[in-house]
């Protein structure tokens, strides 16, 4: 990723969202808030990863869930159960996922379409069936405690800190994929996502490539699984739900796949609505659904992209 600059419009949103973090705890009457906000920037993270996956290299993956769900219960068991420090256990968590995504990668990423889905969907669920199955070591249905994160003396339980631990990581996530979409791996990628045919007749090694977006997703959601657990201090296997791989892709979809930002937005969408929605709990899921539904057939590339193009164009 060298000799790689950010356009001005992304520094600007990247400005933008830096200032929204800040102003974020003046505003928050509560903790709770507090509370939901970090809640969508840990998502969000987990959300730019497949962004990277999908919005680059044009992959559809089912089994994200899968790779958040294996960085939050390392990060809960090697502590509980072994004695780690909790530090440890979270670049365990992150390598552990690593090293899964480059395995069963290999095999997979050869599929296309509906095929990669189903396939990653498998692993999903495997991975979702472990921690139901295994309740000696991760709890069973029940979930689990895990141990806080220390530094030195002091124990990181409090809302604020997290808040701004989670503000960190998705600034530095944001970077890392805003820089690689515009290095010389992101056009390779992006080339793939055009034609995997031209893009392979263009020198491109195109296996190799997908195998690299499909890790990167998966470190980016395992990072985001384990600060999930951390802040929590409690995990359950709904971390692997089928419903929430879905949401993740939703969140793509929605925000716009071809943008971190979009991914950001569509992470926040969906993680507020069901908090903004609580008083009408009977009629939330046909609420999130229909907005679903109405993003898809009137912005079908997704929010960001779809008011850039129009604010671009107001321009000119």
């Amino acid at each position: 990723m060298k000799n790689v600059n950010m356009p001005s419009l992304q520094v600007r949103a990247f400005a933008v969202l830096a200032l929204v973090m800040i102003m974020v705890p003046a505003f928050a009457s509560s903790e709770y808030i507090l509370r939901v906000v970090a809640l969508v920037w840990i998502t969000a993270v987990a959300a730019v990863g497949l962004q990277i996956l999908m919005g680059m290299a044009g992959q559809i993956s089912l089994g994200h869930a899968g790779f958040f769900g294996i960085g939050a219960y390392v990060t809960a068991i090697l502590p509980t159960r072994y004695g780690f420090p909790p530090i440890v256990a979270v670049l365990l968590g992150v390598l552990a996922s690593m090293l899964v995504a480059w395995l069963i990668g290999k095999p997979i990423l050869r599929l296309r379409g509906h095929y990669l889905a189903i396939a990653t969907l498998g692993f999903s669920l495997l991975v979702g069936l472990v921690a139901t199955g295994e309740a000696a070591l991760t709890g069973g249905p029940d979930g689990m405690d895990v141990q806080p994160l220390q530094v030195g003396a002091f124990d990181l339980v409090s809302t604020r800190v997290w808040y701004w631990i989670s503000c960190a990581v998705l600034l530095l996530c944001t970077w890392v994929a805003t820089v690689l979409r515009h290095s010389p791996t992101g056009r390779a990628l992006r080339a793939i996502l055009g034609s995997e045919v031209a893009a392979a007749s263009m020198g491109v090694d195109v296996a190799r490539r997908k195998l690299q977006a499909f890790v990167i997703a998966a470190t980016f959601a395992a990072l985001a699984g384990s600060m999930l657990a951390l802040m929590n201090g409690f995990i359950t296997p709904d971390v692997v739900s089928f419903m929430m791989s879905v949401e993740f892709l939703a969140m793509v979809m929605i925000g716009g796949a071809a943008s971190a930002f979009g991914a950001i937005v569509g992470a926040g969408l969906l993680t507020l609505m069901p908090q903004v929605l609580a008083s009408f709990y009977d009629y939330q899921d046909a609420v999130i659904g229909l907005v679903i539904m109405l993003s898809m057939i009137f912005l079908r590339r997704g929010i960001v992209p779809t008011l850039s193009h129009y604010f671009s164009q107001r321009r000119r």
